[in-house]
């Protein structure tokens, strides 16, 4: 029988009944502690995220050579996976799958995915300057007047 996803309890659940919050396990991938105050965490067996973090290293290494062998074929294959893509010149397209693939390899490396969600959330806003004309063009026109020195922080 396989795990579901994930599922979802309170923080409070697992002080109040670790051992049954942990036998959730074995029937779900994960287990996600909300809490209401900061983020909600996330329970998983070490076995599971080690393993998670194999496929993660494994793929991003399978990523980069195919994207070193066919650049295009990224590039190609990147709208369909993200749509928003679309939005972007193709210039941005190129420049945004090579910096994916050499950012996913390096995450990988560290075990480390947040800086290519980062990178994700930079073009996902990207995109969406390219999609509204308006705002593209008031974030790239001219300034009508050059503002003047900005004072040291410490001066003001």
């Amino acid at each position: 029988m396989s795990a579901s996803p994930l599922e979802s309890v309170p923080f409070s659940e697992l002080l109040r009944q670790p051992a049954e919050t942990a036998e959730r396990l074995t029937r779900a991938r994960a287990v996600r502690l909300r809490r209401r105050d900061a983020a909600d965490l996330v329970l998983m067996s070490a076995e599971r995220a080690d393993a998670e973090a194999e496929v993660l290293d494994l793929s991003s290494r399978l990523l980069a050579g195919v994207a070193s062998r066919d650049p295009g074929l990224l590039r190609e294959l990147l709208p369909n996976a993200l749509p928003w893509v679309r939005f972007l010149p193709p210039a941005d397209v190129d420049a945004m799958a090579a910096e994916f693939v050499s950012t996913t390899e390096a995450a990988a490396a560290i075990g480390n995915t947040a800086a290519v969600s980062q990178l994700l959330v930079e073009w996902r806003h990207t995109a969406e300057i390219h999609a509204d004309p308006d705002l593209y063009r008031a974030l790239t026109a001219q300034p009508l007047e050059d503002f003047g020195p900005v004072p040291r922080p410490a001066d003001q």
